[in-house]
């Protein structure tokens, strides 16, 4: 499908300054983020400010009028330490910005909004995962978290449904990304009897070529569709891991994604040094 004009919301953010490189080869790109400076405080050039949560869409419609797609990775913080800490009054703010976002596409006539979602919104698995009493999660199993981060994850995904079924006017295409962890991957940044969670955060990488390929790919495959012909669907964004404990079975079906990147090559050297040389010694 052809793109010439894509949206970046939230586009002095984390992840935003891990596509914006692989975004900005393909298209031209409006960026739009409440500040224009990132987390180390540097200028990211060409951001206009816009409150993606104010619901007078007039005050910020121009820039997604003419647009061939959004990529929406808008998130407020707020004051949090963390996701498990959320609350829903926290939450909700960005529930409104999504739907703002998606409001607009259709209103606009973008064809398709590209969604920062996350591996949060199906949450409530982890406790299965780490006991491994279940060793593969795909998207399609019901959308549950125990955390009100997660909630709003998942509510994204619900209200990218509705949209894309056409039932509030033209049908949004929508692609929801469940980020995994796309950072390195380091024993140090566990507790040192954590091993269940590096081995999880081992399986839930994706490296930052894989991140830009899953993205592009989910903006320029012509069909989306599902099974019942809407066009959405929910992707795991992980690299090819040997831990994975998510399915990638439907991103490699529908969008041809070939993640080219292991977490347990690309950091071989740590993992061998934390949990293979003291299993062999029976220190573990």
């Amino acid at each position: 499908m052809k793109m010439d004009t894509v949206v970046v919301t939230g586009a002095a953010g984390y992840i935003a300054a891990q596509l914006l490189p692989v975004l900005a080869e393909r298209y031209e790109l409006r960026l739009l983020d409440v500040q224009d400076r990132d987390r180390d405080g540097t200028v990211v050039p060409g951001i206009n400010i816009v409150q993606l949560d104010d619901p007078d869409l007039d005050t910020y419609r121009e820039h997604f009028r003419g647009a061939d797609a959004v990529v929406h990775l808008a998130y407020n913080k707020g004051q949090s330490g963390g996701f498990k800490h959320r609350s829903y009054e926290q939450e909700r703010v960005n529930l409104d910005m999504a739907q703002h976002v998606y409001q607009l596409a259709m209103e606009e006539g973008i064809r398709r909004v590209v969604v920062a979602s996350s591996n949060h919104a199906a949450d409530w698995y982890e406790h299965q995962i780490r006991a491994r009493e279940l060793e593969t999660l795909g998207p399609e199993a019901p959308r549950l978290s125990d955390n009100w981060y997660g909630w709003a994850k998942a509510a994204y995904e619900l209200m990218g449904f509705l949209y894309a079924t056409g039932s509030q006017g033209s049908a949004v295409e929508n692609v929801q990304l469940r980020i995994g962890a796309p950072r390195p991957i380091r024993w140090a940044d566990f507790a040192p009897d954590d091993r269940v969670g590096y081995k999880r955060n081992l399986g839930a990488y994706i490296s930052l070529r894989d991140l830009g390929q899953i993205c592009v790919k989910s903006l320029e495959t012509d069909d989306i569709r599902n099974e019942r012909g809407i066009p959405f669907q929910a992707f795991y964004g992980v690299s090819d891991n040997t831990r994975a404990f998510w399915s990638l079975e439907n991103a490699r079906k529908v969008i041809g994604y070939a993640p080219r990147d292991d977490s347990e090559v690309e950091f071989a050297a740590e993992i061998r040094a934390a949990l293979i040389e003291p299993a062999s010694t029976g220190r573990l």
